[in-house]
This record gives C-alpha cells, sequence and structure tokens, in this order.
C-alpha cells in the first residue's frame, strides 16, 4: 500500500444479530495495527492516508466434541467470527484491498452455551484482528 502510512478505523458494522460486538471487534482491530506498528492509528478520517471499512458477516458455533456416551450433548464448539474488510485510499477513493477472513476459537460448555458463546467472542475477534493486522501490513 504504497504511500499510505495512516490508517482511520471507523466502527465496524455489524450484520449479525449477536448485539453490542461493534465496539469490541473495533477496539480489537485498533490494538491489533497499533501493536503492528506498521501503520499510525487515527480516529480523524481528515487525518488518514486510508480508511478500514469492516463489517461483520456471521458468527456461527459448530460441534466440536461430543459428551462421551452421549452424541447429542455437545462438550466443546468452534466458533467463527467472519469480516469482510476493505481498504480505501482516501485521497482517491480507490480500493486497495478488499477480502474477507475469520477469527476462530474453541470454547467448552459449562452449563450455559449462550453465556459460554459471549465469553468466547473478544477471543474471536482478538483472531480476526491479528489476521486482518497482518493481511494489511504484510500484503498476504
Amino acid at each position: 500500500m504504497e504511500g499510505v502510512r495512516t490508517i482511520a478505523v471507523p466502527t465496524v458494522r455489524n450484520e449479525t444479530l449477536v448485539p453490542h460486538i461493534e465496539t469490541l471487534v473495533t477496539d480489537s482491530i485498533d490494538r491489533q495495527l497499533m501493536l503492528d506498528g506498521v501503520y499510525k492509528i487515527t480516529d480523524n478520517l481528515n487525518d488518514s492516508d486510508a480508511v478500514l471499512e469492516c463489517e461483520i458477516t456471521h458468527i456461527s458455533r459448530l460441534p466440536g466434541r461430543s459428551v462421551l456416551g452421549d452424541v447429542q450433548a455437545t462438550q466443546e464448539f468452534n466458533m467463527i467470527l467472519a469480516v469482510h474488510y476493505r481498504v480505501i485510499r482516501k485521497a482517491t477513493g480507490q480500493v486497495v484491498d478488499d477480502r474477507s477472513t475469520n477469527g476462530t476459537t474453541t470454547f467448552f460448555v459449562s452449563g450455559d452455551v449462550n453465556q459460554d458463546e459471549i465469553q468466547a467472542i473478544p477471543i474471536a475477534a482478538q483472531s480476526a484482528a491479528m489476521h486482518i493486522a497482518s493481511e494489511i501490513s504484510e500484503g498476504w
């Protein structure tokens, strides 16, 4: 991304039915890009060379491991948080990068599956943020 030194990251759009995860995912992406250090992150769109637009397209959980002796009860789930993102050069409006990536994690069922899933979302968000930061900064 020649000529891009600063990136603005507006709040992620949430296309799922899971409420209030936009800020969590946005903060994860901001933090990961700052840790990566390749680009300066700014909140002001006017001070940026590019804009990183993201949307959470879906969150799914799939059974990973059944309870021993009861194949219909699940002991462990695999979670996938799918994010579509675009990097847009602000000066020209040109889309520099347009991709989708997944953040993944696993979680065990401790009684309340919904509560366990809510606690796993930040880990999946961090995983997605790591993928986004490395794909943007490394170019792959």
